[in-house]
């Protein structure tokens, strides 16, 4: 069932550098694109309109330029070849700032983070950007706090994010941000993409996980998210996966970024808001349903994760 959502159109900036990575350009004007199920209208823009020397052997044709950030509530700024050795223009980076000047939020994927570090708006902040060029950003702006361990960086109105694929997680994270997690599920069903990954995940596994681990986990998770209402424990997860309760939770951490009972408690917390956004149910109907037992468990929960309550909750994504 595709979200039923009633906002207006919220406005995105896709902006295309010389040298931009395709798949990073990609990601954010397919995910914001607009249609019946998404609120979001997408422009993509560069310095200038007309042609772009893209990487990886492609080019690009785009209609607009730097008056598409006055338009915009949110720019994007995929990655894009060579950034150590080239500046990002003088205009693309007063044009950052002014757009983030008037509240527009600015996201980067990938490379795309040396072109927001350049703005000064990341001086003090923590940020990210693909782990072959962390050290590279930090050692250019030393004002700039470079977590090379993760997969996305929320700093309010300035995000960044780490290799390509970490640009899904972003942009889901920012459609569960802005709609709520029925929306930001119905994205990822569309993209055949997993609902949510934690920022603070690592970018890569520092070891090798044995062929196939990830496979049984995957499915342990899916088994899981059917039997919220069951009492799960590591013991039992451990034992669908067929593995040791330590080799599955040290596994668990390297293929999710949470133990196995954050992720079984997020995983409750995020069926908890998907029911309050599409059902009339009470509080204590829903954490009954989802495994929490009762609804003060539920708003605590909601409180500890989501710095918020069950019914605010509910009156800010509730159709």
């Amino acid at each position: 069932m595709t979200p039923d959502l009633h906002h207006d159109l919220h406005r995105v900036a896709v902006l295309v550098l010389e040298g931009a990575k395709p798949l990073d350009v990609g990601i954010p004007a397919q995910v914001f694109s607009n249609r019946p199920s998404m609120p979001y209208e997408v422009r993509v823009c560069g310095a200038a309109p007309g042609p772009v020397r893209g990487g990886d052997g492609l080019s690009y044709a785009v209609e607009h330029g730097l008056e598409a950030f006055e338009w915009a509530q949110t720019v994007f700024v995929p990655g894009y070849r060579d950034p150590a050795g080239t500046a990002p223009p003088a205009a693309v980076v007063e044009a950052l700032v002014a757009a983030n000047a008037r509240g527009a939020r600015l996201a980067a994927i990938s490379t795309g983070a040396f072109a927001l570090a350049a703005t000064g708006l990341l001086d003090g902040r923590r940020a990210t950007t693909h782990w072959h060029y962390t050290r590279e950003l930090a050692a250019q702006h030393p004002r700039v706090t470079v977590d090379e361990n993760v997969l996305f960086v929320d700093a309010g109105d300035v995000l960044t994010s780490a290799g390509a694929a970490s640009g899904i997680d972003l942009c889901l994270h920012l459609v569960r941000r802005d709609h709520g997690v029925g929306a930001a599920n119905h994205v990822a069903r569309r993209l055949v993409a997993a609902p949510y990954r934690s920022g603070g995940q690592a970018q890569y596994v520092p070891r090798s996980v044995p062929e196939g681990a990830g496979e049984v986990f995957a499915g342990t998770r899916e088994w899981a998210l059917a039997h919220l209402h069951d009492p799960l424990t590591l013991e039992a997860l451990a034992r669908h996966a067929r593995v040791s309760a330590r080799t599955f939770s040290r596994r668990f951490v390297e293929n999710t970024g949470y133990t196995p009972m954050q992720w079984v408690l997020r995983a409750r917390v995020d069926a908890a808001r998907e029911l309050l956004e599409r059902t009339d149910l009470g509080v204590e109907q829903i954490a009954d349903r989802v495994g929490l037992g009762t609804g003060a468990n539920l708003r605590l929960h909601f409180q500890r994760i989501l710095r918020t309550s069950p019914l605010e909750y509910r009156r800010t994504f509730a159709p």
